[in-house]
């Protein structure tokens, strides 16, 4: 009989052909991790031409090139804010050049060590609500996403607006469903490298919701502004007081939405994905789930992982990179190239397309030893990893500015529902990875689940 750790985790199913314009319209809206040809995993460089020019880059120093060196020149794709610009207007996720600098410059401090330090025990008091909710469902199975969500969301909006007056948490979280499964999808025009101000039919009916939503942020925003900061200041209160050290200039209502809305999009999808994730391998390799539980409990000794626990869960925080290497939420990043330039020998013209394929670097044969493997153990030592051959939260000056809040939150639950439950796999019911904004679960996380 084989052991679970000689059958690899669910994969996506990389292409093995030519897909030309309307395959390749076809697998974007259904997956578009089925646009990375399956030799990516082995090659550095991929280029072709399916509407307009593309470059598919899975080599590290030409990637560090990319989103270090020559940032300036490869800002985010067209597509990329044609998806995202709905949602969360210009914010720094989105912005380019002087705008984003002013906007990384005045929010970078809110996310210091201090101040994400300061927000854990909202997350531990999310971990104890997790864990009650899953023990009241103890014996059968349950969607793990779906409690991973839940979870993630009421930790976002309690650091974000933590008194939630004025604003409807549960409308807000409809809101960001409803934009992820209908505005994220590729658009035949996106594929053809059609202008943006060209409108893209299936999305101009889902920002409705998403209208809704900033309006109710604009009026949460102002109310704050006349009642003053919290006594313990949330995200809200930080962004309010903080301004760029160069200008002094502070953020509007406006600025001040679209860098919520982003916080709250970005902050509890993400950490949602990896949580379910997580579990689902913890259920797929039993010896692992064993380890990690037998380390929660001696240093937990029944209560809520706080932030005080972090160094001494170190098996547990590298469950938590190896699902990041192996499902990136962020599994597929694509630029613009502004200028003309050379990778790895490929010439580069302005208005090309260069597709950073995160969920191929991940599993490329040539950076990791059996990369389709979960193995926690590749990151037992962080200094041996080759830098720029995991990027889960990107790299360089445009690096994930969460990501800190991301792996806190990300460790302090994980290891208070280990310390708590045993987690088995369903037969038939192992989740399908489908990349539409984030790699997502398709059909859910369904585990079963029991006392330690």
């Amino acid at each position: 009989m084989q052991k679970a750790a000689e059958i690899v985790p669910p994969r996506v199913p990389l292409g093995v052909k030519p897909l030309g314009i309307w395959g390749s319209l076809q697998a974007g809206r259904r997956n578009l991790l089925e646009l990375i040809p399956e030799v990516a995993t082995r090659l550095p460089i991929l280029s072709g031409r399916t509407g307009k020019s593309w470059h598919m880059v899975m080599d590290p120093q030409t990637l560090r090139h990319i989103l270090r060196d020559r940032v300036q020149d490869y800002p985010k794709s067209l597509v990329t804010k044609l998806i995202l610009e709905p949602a969360i207007g210009d914010s720094l996720f989105v912005a380019e050049g002087a705008e984003w600098m002013w906007q990384r410059r005045t929010a970078a401090p809110v996310f210091s060590h201090r101040n994400v330090a300061s927000l854990a025990p909202v997350m531990s008091a999310a971990a104890e609500r997790a864990s009650e909710r899953i023990a009241s469902q103890m014996g059968r199975a349950v969607d793990l996403f779906d409690e991973m969500v839940v979870s993630t969301f009421e930790v976002i909006s309690d650091v974000t607006f933590s008194d939630g007056r004025g604003f409807d948490r549960d409308a807000v979280h409809r809101a960001i469903e409803q934009y992820i499964e209908g505005a994220a999808k590729v658009s035949f025009l996106d594929i053809l490298g059609v202008p943006g101000w060209v409108p893209r039919p299936g999305r101009m009916m889902t920002g409705a919701a998403m209208r809704e939503t900033k309006r109710l942020a604009d009026r949460a925003i102002d109310s704050r502004r006349a009642q003053g900061a919290k006594p313990v200041p949330d995200l809200l209160d930080l962004l309010m007081a903080g301004e760029d050290p160069a200008s002094g200039r502070k953020m509007n209502t406006s600025e001040l939405r679209d860098n919520l809305l982003t916080f709250i999009v970005a902050g509890h999808e993400t950490t949602a994905l990896t949580l379910a994730w997580a579990l689902y391998l913890c259920a797929f390799d039993p010896d692992v789930q064993a380890r990690a539980r037998a380390e929660a409990q001696e240093v937990l000794q029944g209560r809520a992982a706080t932030a005080a626990d972090l160094p001494k869960l170190a098996y547990v925080r590298q469950i938590v990179d190896e699902t990041l290497r192996m499902y990136p939420p962020a599994a597929f990043l694509s630029r613009t190239a502004m200028v003309k330039d050379s990778l790895l020998g490929r010439a580069v013209n302005p208005g090309d397309t260069v597709m950073l394929p995160i969920y191929a670097l991940h599993r490329h044969h040539a950076l990791w030893a059996n990369p389709d493997r979960f193995d926690p153990e590749r990151f037992a030592d962080p200094k041996a990893i080759e830098r720029y051959s995991y990027l889960p939260f990107g790299d360089g000056p445009r690096v994930c500015i969460g990501a800190s809040f991301a792996l806190q939150e990300a460790v302090i639950i994980l290891a208070t529902l280990l310390g708590r439950f045993r987690f088995s796999l369903i037969p038939g019911k192992a989740p399908k990875p489908v990349l539409i904004l984030t790699l997502r679960p398709e059909g859910g996380v369904w585990l079963q689940v029991d006392p330690a």
